[in-house]
């Protein structure tokens, strides 16, 4: 039905009139006096049958110089698979120019023949993080790569786009989890200290390196713990020190026991972009309460990625010091936990009897 209202202008025409919901998508129309573009059923006054142009799509639109209209927001109205096709060209796009220092949004948006505006948009919408923070991610990648191929490090960051040392060490750390040397070694010369005791919840497994605390697992048994570790952290020289661990596992085992609701530690992780902001927003959650993944991507200003949020609470390396068990459901289910659904229930009813509030208890501005 769609193709056939926009088979023809006077089926178009008619389709604004009666703000027809089924013509949107299939096109928009502009008004030449304003320099706007509209869906289909956009709320505003009809403009004048001769001041009305008709386009396929916004991007189109947008090429002959309109501006998406703010109150309807028709660039939404394009079909999903367009926009999936979209993003899907710029991560190429992004990808192949990595090497180059990254693609600049005007560049892209030409590219793809969209406005920046719009392109930037759709991509943080569908993908989670910006266009910028996608190019980045692509680059630490390249030096990853190369520095696994044991490349020079000199090389690694002028191939990977890096205008110079600094840049490329500044980040390390945050993004990396270790500098580029280390990296480069698959983590050889990097010693992780680790201790694995008994916990309400079964096995607790905490690593830590000289920075902070690289791994907090939870397990039925210390086998499976430590192959994860060394599954981390192939390279890396792992030593068990039950003694030097003592009181960061104690501070932990009370935590589980709720006993002490707030655990601040010192943190060596890595993360991308997206995942730091994440992690970043799950610590802020309070000790007893949850959030919806919708709740925490509204939060981070990305209403669309509550899969992204998913993703990166299923990443999170330090269970409980990140409290990812915090984040359920819209349904208030529970969902999926790296550690085991039957543990996510069992860290939340204790949470909750802990902290005195009732199971259905959530914060007043999280509704």
């Amino acid at each position: 039905m769609a193709m056939t209202l926009a088979a023809t202008v006077d089926s178009r025409w008619q389709a604004v009139l009666s703000r027809d919901p089924r013509a949107d998508g299939a096109f928009v129309f502009a008004v030449r006096s304003t320099g706007i573009y509209c869906r289909p059923t956009c709320p505003a006054r009809r403009p004048g049958r001769d001041r009305v142009a008709f386009f396929g799509s916004p991007a189109e639109a947008e090429r002959a110089g309109y501006r998406a209209c703010r109150r309807c927001r028709p660039q939404d109205a394009e079909p999903a698979s367009a926009q999936i096709r979209m993003v899907k060209d710029a991560c190429r796009y992004i990808e192949a120019r990595a090497g180059d220092g990254g693609a600049r949004l005007a560049a892209l948006a030409g590219h793809l023949g969209r406005s920046p505006h719009a392109v930037r948009r759709v991509f943080s919408r569908l993908v989670g993080i910006t266009p910028r923070e996608y190019a980045d991610a692509c680059r630490l990648d390249l030096v990853r790569a190369r520095l696994r191929a044991q490349e020079a490090i000199a090389a690694a960051l002028y191939a990977s786009g890096f205008g110079s040392s600094s840049r490329l060490y500044e980040r390390a750390g945050r993004d990396l989890g270790m500098t580029p040397g280390a990296y480069r070694r698959g983590g050889r010369g990097m010693q992780i200290r680790y201790t694995v005791v008994a916990a309400p919840l079964g096995r607790l497994l905490v690593g830590a390196t000289s920075r902070g605390v690289c791994a907090v697992c939870l397990g039925a048994d210390d086998r499976t713990l430590e192959a994860a570790l060394a599954a981390e952290y192939p390279a890396a020289e792992r030593r068990r020190d039950d003694a030097g661990l003592r009181q960061r596992v104690a501070a932990i085992v009370e935590h589980l026991a709720g006993r002490r609701p707030h655990l601040a530690l010192p943190l060596d992780i890595q993360a991308t972009a997206f995942q730091r902001r994440v992690w970043t927003e799950l610590q802020k959650i309070p000790y007893g309460e949850t959030r919806s993944y919708a709740e925490v991507a509204r939060a981070l200003g990305r209403p669309s990625a509550a899969r992204a949020v998913a993703r990166a609470c299923a990443s999170n390396p330090v269970a409980l010091i990140v409290p990812c068990h915090r984040v359920v459901q819209s349904s208030g289910e529970p969902g999926g936990y790296r550690w085991g659904a039957e543990r996510k229930r069992a860290l939340l009813r204790q949470e909750r009897e802990a902290s005195g509030r009732a199971p259905a208890a959530r914060a007043a501005g999280a509704r």
